[in-house]
């Protein structure tokens, strides 16, 4: 099972395609997905990449947070679970 990254401050012309390849360096990329928003159908500048390996993962965060990557300097860490959402009564 892979590991899961979070990439953060991506510039609105990012693709899936080059934040594979940007990866790619430090092993397999299982998968990279830039977040788009439904409403404008454009970049929400952030995104999540999966290695095939914590080592890979690992080396990946280690060399490229902080870095600048199409004009802007990428925050990458480990991702987070997603909390579960709770509803809101306050309607």
């Amino acid at each position: 099972m892979g590991q899961k990254i979070y990439v953060g401050n991506l510039g609105y012309g990012v693709t899936n395609d080059s934040l594979t390849d940007k990866f790619a360096q430090f092993g397999t990329v299982q998968s990279a997905k830039v977040i788009i928003d439904r409403d404008t159908n454009r970049s929400k500048g952030f995104g999540f990449v999966e290695m095939s390996s914590s080592s890979e993962a690992s080396s990946a965060i280690s060399s490229l947070n902080g870095t600048e990557f199409e004009g802007r300097q990428m925050n990458v860490s480990e991702a987070k679970e997603m909390a579960p959402k709770t509803s809101s009564s306050r309607w």
